[in-house]
C-alpha cells in the first residue's frame, strides 16, 4: 500500500467538480482505494452509474459530513463555507505530499507553458526520466504509479496551488498581474494561491523567480525560507552561455521569451544538468499551440495566434517582440480588469489597426484615448467579421496578431477553442 492509499483509505471524500482532472481523481479512488466513500459534485450531472453525487445551482452547498473534499481547478470557491473538521484538498497537493519524488513547479500568470515545455526538452535531453504533468493538460494522479526514480516537471496554475500545504523542492514563479479575479476575493487572493508554490518550501528548496516590478514588490515581505535565484529580462548581459540561449531559437522571440528560457536554465541546473544538453533542449523547442504560433501567410499577411494570451500585460510583450504588428485582434470576456494602462500602450503604439471583439474589444476601442490616436479602430460582431476586417485592414508584408488580453468565456469554453476558431477562419478566408 503506497503512502497516498493509506491516507485515502476508509475516508468520506467528496470529489468537487467532474472536469477531467475529477475524472481523474475518481479513476484513481476507485482502482486504488475502494475502502473510500466516494461522492460526486458539480453543477452537472456527468451521468456516472453507482456514484452518489449533488448537482445543479447549489452544489457548493453539501461539503459537510465529509473527511476530505478533493477540489477540482476552475472551482470558484469565494464565500464557500467550509466545516472545520473538513480538509479541502486537491490533486496536486496529494502528489506532492505523498509521491516521494522531486519536483519542478512552475507557475505565474503567463509564461508557465513555456517554462514548463522548455524544461521538458531540457530533461529530455539530458536523458533524464520525468513526467511533465498538471495544468498543461495531464492530472497528476495519472502519473503516480509510475514516477517511481523521476522527476516531476508540474505545470502549477492558481487554482492548483489555492489549497497547498506542500511546496515543489524547485519553484519557479514567472510573473504576477492581475488575473481571474472573478474568481478570487480580488487581486490579493489570487496572489495568495500563486505563493504557495512557495511558501512551504524550506531552506533545502530553490525559488526561481522574476525579478521583474510587480513579483518583485509582491515577495518582498513574504515569509520564504528557500534560496532564492531572481532572474530579470536583462539576466544574459554578462553570460555568454546565456546570451546563446536568447538567440538560438526564433520559436522563442523577444525579452520574455528569453526570460523563460533564463528561468527553464536555472531549473536544469539547479537538477544537475550540464549546460549542453539545457542548450539542445531550448534549441529542440518546437513552440505551443496558441503561443505566439504562427498560421501561416495568406494574401501576404502574416496570421500569429496568441490565444493564450488572456493579461493585458501580455499582449504588449508580445507587440514588442514581434515589431511588424501592423493589426491587433483582442477582447473576450470582461472580468474586471484595468485596461488603462494598456489602452495608452496601443495610443501610443505603431500598431495602426485595432480590431476589437465583445465584450472588452469594443470597451476598449471606445476609450476616449484611442478616438484622436490616428488607429484605425473596428468593433467587430464575432470572430468571423474581425478576419475579415483583418484582411481588409493589414498592409500586405505586415502582421495580423490575435492576441486578446481577455478571457475566452463570453463566446467560447476555453482559450483553446478560440485560437483554433481563429485559424480554421484565417485559412478558410485567406483561400477563398
Amino acid at each position: 500500500m503506497s503512502a497516498l492509499t493509506a491516507y485515502l483509505e476508509n475516508k468520506k471524500i467528496l470529489i468537487l467538480g467532474m472536469g477531467r482532472e475529477g475524472r481523474s481523481s475518481l479513476r484513481y479512488i476507485r482502482t486504488h482505494v475502494p475502502s473510500a466513500q466516494v461522492t460526486l459534485a458539480d453543477q452537472r450531472d456527468p451521468q456516472i452509474e453507482g456514484v452518489p453525487g449533488f448537482y445543479g445551482a447549489d452544489y457548493l452547498e453539501h461539503l459537510d459530513g465529509f473527511d476530505l473534499v478533493l477540489k477540482s481547478p476552475g472551482i470558484p470557491f469565494v464565500g464557500v463555507c467550509v466545516p472545520q473538521d473538513v480538509e479541502v484538498t486537491c490533486q496536486t497537493d496529494l502528489f506532492l505530499r505523498f509521491s516521494g519524488i522531486p519536483c519542478v513547479g512552475v507557475t505565474g500568470t503567463k509564461g508557465k507553458t513555456t517554462t514548463s515545455t522548455l524544461i521538458h526538452e531540457i530533461l529530455q535531453a539530458a536523458e533524464m526520466p520525468h513526467i511533465l504533468a498538471g495544468n498543461i493538460g495531464v492530472p497528476v494522479l495519472d502519473e503516480i504509479d509510475d514516477c517511481a526514480g523521476k522527476v516531476a516537471v508540474l505545470e502549477l496554475s492558481c487554482h492548483q496551488l489555492e489549497f497547498m500545504r506542500t511546496s515543489p523542492h524547485i519553484a519557479v514563479f514567472t510573473n504576477l498581474f492581475p488575473e481571474h479575479l472573478d474568481h478570487y476575493d480580488g487581486f490579493a487572493g489570487y496572489a495568495a494561491a500563486k505563493l504557495n508554490i512557495a511558501l512551504h518550501q524550506t531552506e533545502d528548496d530553490y525559488l526561481i523567480w522574476g525579478d521583474v516590478q510587480g513579483l518583485r514588490a509582491y515577495l518582498a515581505d513574504k515569509p520564504l525560507h528557500a534560496r532564492q535565484i531572481p532572474i530579470g529580462y536583462d539576466a544574459d548581459r554578462d553570460s555568454p552561455f546565456l546570451q546563446r540561449l536568447a538567440r538560438c531559437n526564433a520559436r522563442l522571440p523577444g525579452k520574455h521569451n528569453a526570460q523563460n528560457t533564463f528561468f527553464a536554465a536555472a531549473a536544469a541546473k539547479c537538477l544537475g544538468v550540464p549546460q549542453e544538453a539545457i542548450e539542445r533542449g531550448v534549441r529542440n523547442f518546437g513552440g505551443i499551440e496558441h503561443r505566439m504560433e504562427p498560421v501561416g501567410t495568406y494574401r501576404g499577411i502574416s496570421f500569429v495566434n496568441d490565444s493564450i494570451a488572456t493579461a493585458p500585460e501580455v499582449v504588449l510583450l508580445e507587440l514588442e517582440a514581434l515589431q511588424n504588428v501592423d493589426t491587433l485582434l483582442f477582447g473576450g470576456l470582461d472580468r474586471g480588469l484595468d485596461y488603462t494602462a494598456f489602452i495608452h500602450a496601443l495610443a501610443a503604439g505603431s500598431v495602426h489597426n485595432l480590431i476589437g471583439l465583445p465584450q472588452t474589444g469594443h470597451a476598449i476601442c471606445d476609450a476616449p484615448a484611442l478616438q484622436n490616436a490616428g488607429k484605425t479602430l473596428y468593433k467587430a460582431a464575432d470572430m468571423a467579421d474581425a478576419v475579415r476586417a483583418a484582411f481588409e485592414l493589414t498592409a500586405p508584408g505586415k502582421t495580423c496578431l490575435f492576441s486578446p488580453a481577455a478571457a475566452s468565456y463570453n463566446v467560447y469554453k476555453n482559450f483553446e477553442e478560440k485560437g483554433r476558431h481563429f485559424k480554421s477562419l484565417v485559412r478558410e478566408i485567406g483561400e477563398s
